[in-house]
């Protein structure tokens, strides 16, 4: 089954390059860097000699942003590190993270082709390899372990539905996953899959989304000036239909508070114009907000346009509702990050389908940090009732940190015991 993978990934490999740039045409890709992805010529190593390399990949910003605290808490005299991610938004994200470390490169993955894979581990020479979440690609951990690279599975997240593909072919399913040195889940039904799937030294640490630290830059400094004298909830991370849902909300809340804002932040801001459409068609007074912009204090829909802000927004707002938790289709892959927004103490929303992240929710519902709500007039009357508290009761933050702080220590010790020490 192996070799069919490999075969296939580069008989395609011609369409992908076609599939990149088109992708780079919609700006879905970075106008330059992109070719990182499809060409070894573009690999633009830049490896220190003097120091071990420890290359994390990272799929996405909930995960990029995961591993920062580990890195911070590894020996940057001693190691230099690699982080790979494959979106946009998370390269957006890295060049203003990784500012603060002196010894770390961003670079995007290349396709899951064994000649690209194994050019970029032959140019690079990492000494160990994390991959975080359900980051498994077969040519790079194949390529890894014929190198004898010791190679991690980091917060790994395995559904029920994934875990039923990978057993349709339990032989490869084996070979790959008794290939990781070390396997660190961020629950525990993962832990009771990856058993089944042959894989060894697997530990349940806690999810690692809870460790990662908040940027202090500029989230006091963004919107302090408006935000804090405005009456607003925020509704972030959203998906198609969410916004409608969202609308009706503030259309609701709007006859009870005449001055009320709604702050919507999209998953996919290249659905923008989707928003403005919605909000047209409802004849609401909204205002697209770039990153560089202030807030305009007479618009009632403030429709964000830019990543990596949220917690500009997290750190003034009551009501939060997290999107990608209302849509019944997406429900085994469903549910967005809470806990940036329970760090800040808000109050959280979601919808009844939050897969992803239901050990999460479990913590912060059993706190009366979360709530579960089903319909329009839900939503609309818990955030009514946040206004109308007198004193507002912020969510136990304390409980967030003391959560992170023990989930990172237990994966820095792991981390060390099974792959650091060994190199």
């Amino acid at each position: 089954m192996f070799l069919a993978y490999r075969v296939l990934t580069t008989f395609i490999y011609p369409f992908l390059i076609f599939f990149i740039f088109i992708r780079k045409l919609n700006k879905k890709e970075d106008p330059i860097r992109y070719k990182e992805k499809i060409f070894p010529s573009h690999f633009n190593v830049e490896k220190n000699s003097k120091f071990k390399l420890i290359w994390f990949h990272a799929a996405s910003i909930g995960e990029f942003k995961s591993i920062i605290p580990i890195i911070e808490k590894l020996d940057d005299s001693k190691f230099q590190f690699l982080i790979t991610t494959t979106t946009l938004s998370s390269s957006n994200l890295a060049k203003e993270e990784l500012k603060k470390f002196k010894n770390t490169i961003h670079r995007f993955l290349p396709l899951d082709v064994n000649f690209l894979i194994t050019k970029f581990i032959k140019t690079w020479k990492p000494d160990a390899i994390f991959l975080v979440d359900s980051e498994i690609w077969p040519n790079l951990i194949f390529v890894a372990k014929n190198h004898k690279i010791p190679i991690a599975l980091l917060n790994a997240r395995i559904t029920s539905k994934t875990f039923n593909r990978w057993m349709t072919f339990p032989k490869t399913a084996g070979k790959i996953f008794n290939s990781f040195n070390l396997c660190l889940t961020s629950n525990s039904e993962t832990k009771n899959f990856l058993s089944k799937l042959n894989a060894r030294n697997i530990f349940f640490c806690g999810n690692i989304k809870l460790i990662n630290t908040i940027s202090k830059k500029n989230e006091e400094s963004l919107y302090s000036n408006t935000l804090p004298k405005m009456r607003f909830w925020l509704a972030a991370s959203t998906h198609n239909f969410e916004e409608d849902f969202c609308l009706k909300v503030h259309l609701r809340l709007r006859e009870i508070f005449k001055d009320i804002k709604t702050i919507i932040a999209p998953r996919h801001i290249v659905r923008i114009k989707q928003i403005k459409y919605l909000c047209e068609k409802l004849n609401l007074n909204f205002q697209v907000l770039n990153k560089e912009d202030q807030i305009q204090e007479d618009k009632e829909l403030i429709i964000v346009n830019s990543f990596g802000i949220l917690n500009n927004f997290y750190k003034f707002s009551k009501s939060v509702f997290i999107g990608k938790s209302l849509i019944k289709k997406l429900k085994n892959d469903s549910g967005q990050n809470p806990i940036d927004a329970a760090k800040f103490g808000c109050k959280i929303y979601h919808g009844p389908y939050v897969y992803n992240f239901e050990e999460i929710y479990k913590i912060l519902e059993k706190h009366k940090i979360s709530k579960k709500i089903e319909n329009i007039d839900d939503l609309a009357n818990y955030i009514t009732d946040d206004f109308n508290m007198q004193t507002f009761q912020q969510g136990n933050t304390k409980l967030i940190e003391e959560l992170g702080n023990q989930t990172l220590i237990n994966t820095i010790k792991n981390i060390n015991n099974h792959i650091l020490n060994e190199i």
